[in-house]
């Protein structure tokens, strides 16, 4: 629940933040609350990428993505998501979600979203995932233009390529043991 009041917060003040190009790196500050933790009494790894639907959202709505969402009438689908974890947040503590565009492929759009405290980076989660509409799939180089992008992304990390392509294989792998 507490997930919806984060999110209705990040809402009520957007007319006070400014709109952003879809390269600038967008900041959410963020307290921990107990609903957040694990038996271990520190943020449970699940609720990290929980918490990077509202930075996400905070992103999109702040770089103009979702009007281009809405000309096309479609909605955001999130493909795959991992996590890195390196420190630990308690009870309490205060953090940011900086949250990025890396670029795009064929298919998929790639989002970082970085966990910070005190200038330190404690975890991230890369997200990969698209626009869809009843006509299908929006491609991210058409998404990007509209978006007063380039066509062409800028060159993906090489850890990032082989991620996506293993995300790709594990798919088809899926795919076929439904068969």
């Amino acid at each position: 629940m507490n997930l919806w009041f984060r999110l209705l917060l990040m809402l009520l003040r957007r007319p006070w933040r400014k709109p952003v190009s879809a390269f600038d790196t967008t900041v959410v500050r963020m307290r921990v609350w107990p609903l957040d933790l694990d038996l271990n009494r520190h943020v449970t790894n699940g609720r990290y990428f929980t918490l990077s639907d509202v930075g996400r959202m905070d992103y999109v709505l702040r770089s103009g993505a979702f009007r281009v969402a809405l000309r096309h009438r479609a909605v955001p689908i999130v493909g795959d998501v991992w996590g890195k974890f390196r420190r630990e947040l308690k009870l309490f503590e205060t953090f940011e979600i900086h949250t990025r565009m890396l670029g795009w492929d064929e298919k998929w759009s790639f989002i970082e979203h970085r966990f910070v405290k005190d200038g330190r980076v404690l975890g991230m989660v890369i997200m990969r995932g698209l626009f869809r509409s009843s006509k299908g799939t929006v491609l991210p180089a058409e998404f990007a233009v509209e978006l007063g992008l380039p066509e062409q992304s800028p060159a993906l990390p090489d850890w990032l390529a082989a991620w996506s392509a293993s995300c790709d294989q594990l798919s088809g792998q899926l795919r076929a043991e439904e068969q």
